[in-house]
């Protein structure tokens, strides 16, 4: 699977431990920065990750900051992106199966290492559900399309 990712400089090395799981486990990765732990900007990085999920030249996107909030916020600006940021194992799943999550938010001083990877596996493993959340993500389809659900 082809994943996207970015970062700032507070999920920096975040990015790069699980750039590394996703590569060790078949995945191809597009890292849209940053490159270092120096200051940057978010909305730097998220958009690239975010509209390549969008244009369908990567199936899904893993985010990173310090509080994962600025990438859900950055990356939800984007039509087409579902970005759900994820604490633990439980809302992991659920964004997936119940709201189609298209890119993963993580808080990377909030959460540390071995949870952070049980948060990536189970996100990437986890199926859409759809039945009734498909009519759901339909309006949101359809707000973004033309203003109304």
């Amino acid at each position: 699977m082809k994943i996207a990712l970015a970062s700032d400089h507070r999920g920096y090395a975040a990015k790069q431990k699980i750039m590394s799981l996703l590569v060790e486990g078949g995945h191809t990765v597009d890292d849209f920065g940053c490159d270092s732990n120096a200051s940057c900007d978010y909305p730097d990085h998220a958009f690239g990750a975010a509209e390549c999920v969008a244009g369908g030249k990567a199936e899904l996107g893993i985010l990173f900051c310090g509080t994962g909030i600025g990438m859900s916020i950055t990356a939800n600006k984007v039509a087409g992106i579902r970005a759900a940021l994820c604490h633990d194992e439980l809302t992991a799943e659920l964004a997936r199966r119940h709201n189609g999550a298209n890119v993963l938010c993580l808080p990377a001083d909030l959460i540390g290492d071995e949870l952070m990877k049980r948060v990536v596996e189970i996100w990437l493993n986890t199926a859409f559900e759809a039945g009734r959340h498909e009519r759901r993500l339909n309006k949101i389809t359809a707000y973004e399309t033309n203003g109304s659900a």
